[in-house]
Order: C-alpha cells, then structure tokens, then sequence
C-alpha cells in the first residue's frame, strides 16, 4: 500500500540533506486562501465571497500566481510520492473528480509538455501527457473547509508565497512515475495522509 505520511510541525528533510520543511498541510489557512485568490483579478473580492462560503469550491486563473498539472489519480499519486520521498517535495496538491492537481510555478505549463515531448521513452510506451493549465486557462480548486465530495486537497496552500514545483521537476518526477509498474488493484493505494510523530 502507497501512503504519505504527515503531521502538522513535523520536519522533514530535504532529499539531499540540503535544508529542512515542514510537512504538507491538509487545511487551507488564511494566508493560503489569499495565495490562490491573489490569481484572480480582483483578489479581496474574491477571498471574502470564497470565505463567505467556504464550503464551496472556487474556480481561479492560472499563469500568473500558479500553473496547474493535471493527471490521472494514480499516476498522480506516484508522481506525488517520488517528489516527496526523493525529490524536493511539491506545492499544494488537490484531487478534483477524479483527477490529481499539482500546482507548479507559472510557465510550467507551457515548458513541460515540450521536456515531455524530448524525452526518450526507449521500448517503454509513453506515459499519457498531463492537461496543463496555464495563462488564459482556470481551474477549479476544492473548497477552504473540508467537507465529503469529489474535492480536497492532500496539500493544502498554508503560507502567502508557497513552494512551487518547476517544470524540470515535474518532469523528473511524472517520467519515473510513468516507467513504473502499475499497481495490482484498486486497494493498493490510499489516497489520505495520515498523521505520525516526528
């Protein structure tokens, strides 16, 4: 079973011991809801009505605060753990009616596609290429509170300017994934975090 664990204020390190980060939260906190609507083109209107229904998901513009990689959830999930467990870590991550979001630096989605495009997929058959979202594009993102439905976020925007993923990044991390064995059943992978001591 593939599971990522988490706790709020624990640290983790960096794949190559270069620093420390905390790790992913699975709530939006205040900065982190003004991170996302900052994408909007009015951002105080749109943080009070999203706070003011907080239940509710929001959809917002991509290519300017964020660009968004959208891939099947089981590949997602792959490309999720190797970014934690031997890479650099990822930025907010939603599951959204099926589909995993993982959120990049504007410009991702206009560079990646072109890196996947280069790769040498040898006898391997190439991965199916991931939706990118970026400049002229919006996405809908999963609501502030948690709540049942076919959105959440696995992590949570929680500062005012969070770590984003890059393309080369993505790249690495969506090509190991995709060269990998599929799992056996649907039982084999949980979605959820689950808490844990440091």
């Amino acid at each position: 079973m593939t599971t990522l664990t988490t706790a709020h204020g624990c640290t983790a390190l960096h794949a190559r011991g270069e620093r420390t980060r905390t790790a992913p939260a699975t709530h939006v906190t205040p900065q982190g809801a003004a991170w996302l609507t900052s994408a909007s083109a009015h951002p105080r209107r749109t943080l009070a009505l999203w706070e003011a229904r907080p239940g509710l998901p929001a959809t917002l513009p991509c290519g300017s605060a964020f660009d968004v990689v959208n891939v099947p959830l089981v590949l997602g999930r792959r490309v999720l753990d190797l970014l934690w467990a031997e890479g650099p870590g990822s930025g907010p991550v939603a599951v959204h009616r099926g589909r995993m979001l993982l959120f990049a630096t504007p410009g991702t989605a206009h560079r990646l596609p072109a890196l996947l495009a280069w790769e040498e997929w040898g006898a391997s058959r190439p991965a199916p290429a991931p939706l990118c979202h970026g400049r002229g594009d919006a996405v809908t993102v999963p609501p502030l509170a948690a709540g049942p439905g076919p959105s959440r976020w696995l992590v949570a925007p929680d500062a005012r300017e969070p770590w984003l993923p890059g393309p080369e990044a993505l790249l690495w991390a969506f090509v190991r994934a995709a060269r990998t064995a599929a799992p056996t059943g649907p039982g084999d992978i949980d979605f959820s975090f689950r808490g844990s001591s440091c």
